[in-house]
């Protein structure tokens, strides 16, 4: 029964998971740890990374536990994707937390970047926006702010990397510092024509290329695993790619068109991409996969609180449970009686891009209630998704297909999905898969043993999806989001960046 499953490891920001998927393309075993997320006094957001990789080996030694290794063809990884990580590349020992996407210690700096012009050249490299969520300014940062780092990492002695990186070193004992290029096109250290790190931004953010991993394919052989930390050692890491991009594979999504939304602590939209002048200045143009040679790019849209909006309106609360409280409340009402909560306490990312947004409730009357809050941090989710989609999809045009596909831990919220259609107009459909970007990771692995041949064999096995149809009249649709927009305009006092 040799090679009868694929592994695929899911590292997230609050969870760790892990799922064998056989030759038919369907989940026979699941393995899950909670991750805990740690703010600072300063508001730095980080995690240790030591219990990242605690995490990723207990759910990883459950699955194997459950078929056996011999049972295994290959493992796929796929991980929350800005987060960076410095660590020792002789002993292997972190020397710094591990800085989460959501961090936002380097706003000053990219701030400082957008004053000074440097936005356009930086965009032009990287196809991102100068903005705190992208890996380079959080690595500047450490290397400027802990005493000894820069001179450290100037000799070689340090390397640098997102989690993947740091997962694929720790799985092969340290023989190997790599990382796929979904994942280093996140970093604004990547050249999107070059298809390699780009010398000018490494010069730009200070950062010695000796510390850098290699750019590898998103599907295809990057090393074998090492009997280390109680795992066998010899079955092939197959595939790494970051998790937004391999729910887009798991949606079945291999050519451009459609375009899906991710729902975790924050959001992701994306769609491949092809017109060269699509959306400039206000999406993302990244690095959608490598398979077989080739580079796939996509457009995207980050938001830094969807999901993660519901939990601190439940903190705020003092709730010892604050996402189910917040739910509970939120389904004792029907509506959120004209109240916005702006979730910027990350600043807002696509399409405003303003780092300097602060969160806000909008809309307070005399009748509010906690349930209505507890509505309106909901439905933020869905108005900022919207946001999104009519920056990807202007005037409902550009060939994009009239549904939005939806995954991720928050979509399971019925509600949800169905106030997202009546924001949108038009169908959500929902996978019925609630790994599905670990899924995503598992065809690519599978792709690169031979599991699976090709994509159109791949996109016959996508889940079932569930369809909610949009119920609300034009009209009534407009005036919601005029609200929302107003809010968002009240949010921004400040100005935009």
């Amino acid at each position: 029964m040799a090679g009868d499953y694929i592994l695929a490891l899911d590292q997230g920001t609050t969870n760790t998971k892990a799922i064998l998927v056989d030759k038919a393309g369907k989940i026979a075993f699941r393995a899950f740890q909670g991750m805990q997320v740690v703010t600072t006094s300063e508001g730095h957001v980080e995690q240790d990374p030591d219990a990242i990789w605690s995490a990723s080996c207990h759910v990883i030694k459950a699955c194997i536990e459950q078929v056996g290794a011999g049972a295994i063809a290959g493992i796929g990884i796929t991980n929350q994707r800005e987060t960076v990580l410095l660590w020792d590349r002789k002993s292997g020992q972190p020397v710094t937390p591990a800085v989460v996407w959501q961090c936002q210690r380097s706003s000053d700096r990219c701030m400082q970047l957008v004053l000074d012009g440097m936005e356009p050249l930086i965009q032009s490299h990287t196809g991102l926006r100068v903005n705190p969520l992208a890996s380079a300014t959080k690595v500047e940062w450490l290397l400027d702010n802990t005493e000894g780092l820069r001179a450290r990492a100037e000799a070689g002695e340090l390397f640098l990397g997102t989690v993947d990186s740091w997962l694929i070193f720790k799985l092969t004992a340290g023989r190997v510092h790599a990382t796929d290029s979904s994942n280093a096109s996140r970093t604004q250290l990547f050249n999107l024509e070059t298809r390699n790190w780009d010398k000018e931004m490494l010069q730009l953010f200070r950062i010695p290329s000796i510390m850098l991993p290699s750019i590898v394919e998103s599907s295809g052989l990057i090393a074998e695993m090492a009997n280390v930390d109680g795992l066998p050692g010899g079955l092939p890491l197959a595939s790494a790619i970051g998790d937004s991009h391999a729910a887009l594979a798991g949606h079945g999504i291999f050519s451009p068109g459609p375009i899906k939304a991710t729902y975790g602590t924050g959001s992701s939209l994306m769609t491949l991409w092809q017109d060269a002048g699509a959306a400039d200045g206000v999406l993302a143009k990244t690095v959608a996969w490598t398979c077989n040679g080739k580079l796939q790019l996509a457009l995207e849209g980050n938001i830094t609180m969807t999901g993660a909006s519901v939990k601190w309106v439940g903190e705020f609360l003092q709730s010892s449970t604050p996402v189910q409280t917040v739910l509970a409340l939120a389904d004792s009402v029907s509506d959120s009686a004209g109240l916005y909560l702006v979730p910027a306490m990350n600043g807002l990312g696509a399409p405003y891009w303003d780092s300097e947004a602060l969160g806000a409730i909008y809309g307070l009357t005399r009748t509010s209630t906690v349930a209505h809050l507890a509505r309106a941090a909901l439905e933020s989710i869905a108005h900022q998704v919207t946001d999104v989609f009519e920056a990807i999809n202007p005037g409902q045009t550009n060939n994009m297909e009239s549904v939005l596909y939806a995954d991720g831990g928050a979509c399971k919220n019925a509600e949800l999905m169905q106030f997202q259609a009546n924001l949108l107009g038009r169908p959500v459909e929902r996978s019925g898969c609630p790994e599905l970007s670990a899924l995503g990771a598992a065809w690519f692995a599978g792709l690169a043993v031979g599991t699976w041949s090709s994509f159109e064999e791949l996109a016959t096995l996508v889940p079932k999806r569930e369809i909610f149809e949009p119920r609300l009249d034009r009209a009534s649709r407009a005036a919601i989001r005029e609200g929302w927009k107003l809010a968002v305009e009240r949010t921004r006092f400040r100005g935009s960046s």
